[in-house]
């Protein structure tokens, strides 16, 4: 006895149709699921003469076109900015400047969209010498702070990350970090911050407003990260310009343009199925179009990640970030963005 349709069968047949696969091909593939040809068949006509499919259809179209407009945007970018090949493996790597003044930031980055590795901006900074386990545990280890714990068992650990919230004391977790071997399973990061900003504020004072780039005035004063080596944010971009500022230990990063978007495998709001630390060409085959940039990010260093950008972040040691998103040009852009959603 054939199978029968469900709405998430046909549900199935127009978003392939959408996609332009033949007719023939997806009668084929319903036939190796069971389907009866003829019903197969069936449903396929039906769905073409929907006028729920043609609406579809020219909304497709309109996005296509939009599709166009990245590929000249990322076109352009490409032939501006050649990639910077790292001399250990022809990578592309991030540019890198020193003490980048003010101007120079917003019009040739900031404004354009285009990612920079700057040093020097942080040398003022209390926290690159007195920042670690010791001081950790003299100057807020009596807190209570806010961990994501569990994130190895959770395929979809940043997704949700709300489950995975654990309160405990701040010397307890600098003595589990201080202990632990490379791991994933547990780490502090902005999404902890509501908490965390009040119980380490005390820390905040070693961490001086970089007022070339930031609004000192504004009440966002950053977000604080802490893990041991071997954490991992995957794949997404942000809904704001965001600063990286590396206090302790390095990590790895990996970008991707804004205009790559459509090859980054988008299931669910900002987030990528594309692992980032081993990409898999074989099973996403649109990331071979996508371009790859890279940075080693270390004490000291400031890396602007514009808007919109792909982002995949690994601890290669145990490490101390804080991010910003306090800029002195406009970056609300999330009030605009609606699709928090499976797309």
């Amino acid at each position: 006895m054939s199978r029968s349709f469900d709405d998430d069968w046909r549900r199935w047949i127009a978003e392939n149709l959408l996609l332009d696969v033949a007719p023939e091909t997806l009668g084929a593939a319903l036939a190796s699921h069971g389907f009866a040809p003829a019903d197969a068949a069936r449903e396929i006509e039906a769905a073409l003469a929907s006028p729920y499919l043609q609406g579809g259809a020219r909304l497709r179209n309109r996005l296509r076109k939009r599709d166009w407009m990245l590929t000249v945007y990322r076109t352009l970018a490409r032939m501006r900015t050649a990639p910077h090949a790292d001399a250990n493996g022809g990578v592309a790597i991030v540019e890198r400047r020193e003490r980048l003044s003010r101007d120079e930031f917003f019009e040739s980055y900031y404004c354009q969209n285009r990612p920079v590795l700057i040093g020097g901006m942080l040398d003022a900074w209390p926290a690159l010498g007195k920042w670690g386990y010791d001081y950790f545990r003299a100057r807020c280890g009596d807190a209570e702070v806010e961990v994501q714990f569990g994130r190895d068992s959770d395929e979809n650990y940043e997704i949700n990350q709300p489950k995975h919230k654990r309160l405990m004391g701040f010397r307890d977790y600098v003595d589990l970090v201080e202990q632990s071997a490379p791991t994933n399973d547990f780490y502090m990061t902005a999404n902890n911050t509501s908490r965390n900003r009040v119980a380490l504020a005390a820390l905040w004072d070693d961490i001086p407003p970089i007022d070339t780039y930031l609004d000192a005035s504004s009440p966002d004063k950053g977000f604080f990260w802490f893990g041991p080596a071997g954490t991992k944010t995957p794949f997404h971009h942000d809904l704001t310009n965001n600063f990286m500022a590396q206090v302790m230990g390095r990590k790895r990063v990996r970008l991707v343009p804004l205009a790559d978007t459509p090859f980054m495998y988008n299931h669910f709001h900002c987030f990528s199925q594309v692992d980032g630390s081993a990409i898999d060409t074989e099973r996403f085959p649109a990331m071979s179009n996508a371009q790859v940039i890279e940075c080693t990010l270390g004490p000291g260093e400031l890396l602007f990640l514009p808007i919109g950008w792909w982002h995949y972040v690994e601890g290669l040691d145990v490490s101390v970030t804080m991010t910003f998103t306090n800029f002195l040009r406009h970056n609300d852009f999330a009030s605009a963005y609606s699709t928090y959603h499976e797309l």
